[in-house]
């Protein structure tokens, strides 16, 4: 029986309790940095499925290891564990029992996923060569993310090559995508406080009016993407919140404004974060306010490598066919599964779970967000080929020449 065939049959085995466990999560779901529960639920699965398993790393984060029989490298798969501070809209029996907590973003069947990959490796020891590395990471939804402090901790001690996957609904159920390079961005927060003086909005000319000064600034700040980015570059700088005034007749002495900067190369990132702040501080000086302006550094974007990439597109259409692997644009949400990939080669890949026809059509941190769950297990296939495929050693001549 070919390796391909034993995989399946034993994810299709391992499919009822993926579905279970993925609902349990779904239901008892934990924002991050405090998925103290949800760290301990699945240190006991590992065990129960025999595996050798490291807890508190990183926080509340989790390492199976699990030694093959044969020698051979150190390859790491990662599951992100944490929820969101969304209210569960979807009428189910598996809906979050915790209010205003939800699995918003498919992390709860991420983390199934990789439990039925460590089913499958912990019961096929004489068919592994080397170790497989399984990390359960925390706090991926909230910077400054978990991924660093289990690097910190350890993480990818000796790792040679690192894979991980997203379940996404914009994509439907059946296919699977990813790209070289960089494939995901590097998302920034700012704060812009101002102050100028407030008034009588008969008197105008005796105030410094902060809802001016901001909606001056709203303005100039498109002209950074428009007219200061190369174009070849794509960037975004979005202000979503604007704060200002309480009623007609008074002129508002502060305005704060929040946005976003999502850019896929440092030199971009380090220019827009030096152009804003150019423009905020001649803005608020031409009008005589006084301004505070922080910005809070993001994850820096996902870059895959471009050799496991390649192996992403031939292992993709080993099993799924060629047709159903997609060449993916890089999209602008950020990951934290960046800073694996800036310490070892690896790829970090989408999987389909959007289908129409079981309610899985919501945008991720969408209230009614649900999944095909059948995505599980093309993830789990792809993640175990992947892996076995670096650790064989197997490299087409289409990748060498690439």
């Amino acid at each position: 029986m070919q390796t391909e065939d034993i995989v399946d049959q034993a994810l299709q085995h391992l499919y009822p309790d993926m579905i279970r466990w993925r609902r349990h999560l779904h239901q008892y779901p934990e924002l991050s940095f405090h998925e103290r529960v949800t760290s301990s639920w699945i240190e006991n699965q590992l065990i129960e499925l025999g595996c050798t398993v490291r807890s508190g790393v990183g926080g509340h984060g989790l390492i199976a290891v699990i030694k093959g029989d044969k020698p051979g490298p150190v390859v790491a798969l990662r599951a992100d564990i944490d929820a969101l501070p969304i209210q569960d809209e979807k009428t189910c029996d598996y809906a979050s029992k915790v209010p205003n907590v939800m699995h918003a973003c498919g992390h709860d069947a991420h983390t199934a996923t990789l439990l039925a990959v460590a089913a499958y490796y912990s019961a096929n020891r004489a068919n592994i060569s080397g170790e497989r590395r399984l990390l359960f990471q925390p706090a991926e939804e909230v910077t400054p993310g978990g991924a660093l402090p289990m690097i910190k901790d350890g993480a990818l001690d000796g790792v040679d090559a690192i894979y991980g996957v997203h379940l996404w609904t914009p994509l439907a159920h059946g296919l699977v995508s990813s790209k070289a390079g960089p494939f995901m961005a590097a998302a920034d927060e700012f704060v812009i406080d101002i102050l100028g003086r407030g008034g009588h909005g008969g008197l105008p000319h005796q105030a410094v009016d902060a809802i001016m000064i901001g909606s001056s600034l709203v303005q100039s700040v498109q002209s950074i993407v428009s007219r200061n980015v190369n174009p070849l570059h794509p960037a975004v700088v979005t202000i979503g919140s604007f704060q200002a005034g309480s009623t007609n007749n008074i002129i508002a002495e502060r305005c704060k404004m929040k946005g976003t900067v999502r850019t896929f190369d440092e030199k971009t990132r380090m220019m827009i974060h030096e152009r804003l702040e150019t423009l905020i501080k001649h803005t608020c000086n031409m009008h005589e306010a006084q301004f505070d302006y922080q910005m809070r550094m993001g994850y820096p974007p996902v870059v895959n490598d471009d050799l496991e990439a390649e192996r992403f597109f031939k292992v993709g259409a080993s099993l799924f066919g060629e047709e159903s692997v997609v060449h993916s644009e890089a999209i602008t949400v950020a990951e934290d599964f960046s800073y694996y990939l800036q310490q070892v080669p690896g790829c970090f890949m989408f999987v389909g779970a959007g289908n129409e026809e079981c309610g899985a059509t919501y945008s991720h941190h969408h209230p009614k967000f649900d999944i095909d769950e059948r995505a599980m297990l093309s993830a789990a296939r792809l993640l175990i080929a992947m892996a076995d495929d670096y650790a064989a050693g197997i490299i087409s001549p289409e990748i060498i020449k690439g």
